[in-house]
């Protein structure tokens, strides 16, 4: 079976770090291209935008678009009108109405889309949607903390509208306990943590409930220093399950029952491989759906200014 000729548009920390070396070691494809106006990568061709791209690589089969979210959209249907499978990094776009017409785009062009949320891809995720399955759920408490300076520096973007602020992070988060819950839950309540220097927050923090009641409790924040948080906490009939470090160990009440090595971005481009050589697509917003509702909903409050070097 041929390999995918992929390539990767916008070079930025998370194409470098986490997607370049999952598609080098996974052998369903190879890497042609890269489309950057300010980054490049030595042994491939590289291009100064998506446009010189897809002129110049005929031979293209996919792209993997990394670009703020703002670009998103123009871009995603760009490439499908071009023949091109699309991975879009999370989330998959600015606004909920540009994924459905990039969803219809692909649907025009026949080409597969995929919606891709890595955290969902963390090596305890699966273990834990497992164990909740067959258990009484009675309470999810959320906490995502972490230290902004240290993981995204210099991204002005983040703070701009579209750029999500702490729902950044926080969308993983969503990701992650939208696929182990095994009902739909519904924003009651959200608190928006804005500095005045700002257009997204900082901080929030959300309740949740589903249909029969469940209640479920969410922190996020981008100021955390120290150790950094990423857990879901579950409690049930049986014990407490905690989901820690972002998704990659399993306790039960005080016993680590789980801890997996990081395979996150290779089970996307395992995934998303799947998805070409089948002719489907997998684009699920329930979690940018989530972060809309807070948006719309959400209470405001005025924090200090943000500096990058404060």
């Amino acid at each position: 079976m041929q390999p995918i000729n992929i390539a990767i548009a916008g070079f930025g920390k998370i194409a470098r770090d986490q997607h370049l070396p999952a598609i080098q070691a996974d052998p369903n494809y190879r890497l042609v291209a890269i489309a950057d106006p300010h980054a490049s990568l030595s042994g491939v061709p590289n291009f100064p935008s998506l446009d010189a791209l897809l002129e110049n690589l005929p031979e293209l089969d996919a792209v993997a678009l990394c670009t703020p979210p703002q670009l998103r959209h123009s871009q995603a249907c760009q490439a499908l009108a071009a023949g091109k499978h699309v991975m879009l990094e999370k989330p998959p776009g600015a606004t909920l109405s540009e994924v459905e017409d990039i969803k219809a785009s692909a649907t025009r062009a026949n080409r597969s889309l995929f919606a891709s949320w890595h955290s969902r891809y963390a090596p305890a995720v699966g273990h834990a949607a497992a164990w909740l399955s067959e258990r009484r759920i009675e309470r999810v408490n959320i906490e995502w903390k972490e230290d902004v300076r240290h993981w995204h520096p210099g991204q002005t973007w983040l703070w701009e509208p579209g750029g999500m602020g702490v729902f950044d992070p926080g969308i993983n988060a969503l990701s992650i306990a939208t696929a182990i819950l095994p009902r739909p839950f519904f924003l009651q309540t959200a608190s928006l943590s804005v500095p005045e220097n700002c257009q997204t927050p900082i901080a929030a923090s959300l309740t949740f409930s589903d249909r029969d009641g469940l209640p479920i409790g969410a922190e996020f924040d981008f100021l955390q220093t120290g150790p950094q948080t990423w857990d879901i906490h579950v409690d049930t009939s049986v014990g407490r399950m905690t989901l820690a470090q972002g998704g990659s160990q399993l306790w039960i009440d005080d016993k680590l029952e789980y801890e997996g090595k990081d395979r996150e971005y290779p089970g996307l481009y395992e995934r998303f491989s799947q998805l070409i050589r089948t002719g489907q697509s997998d684009v699920d917003v329930t979690p940018l759906r989530h972060v809309a509702d807070a948006f719309l909903n959400g209470r405001r409050t005025v924090a200090a200014p943000f500096s990058d070097s404060a």
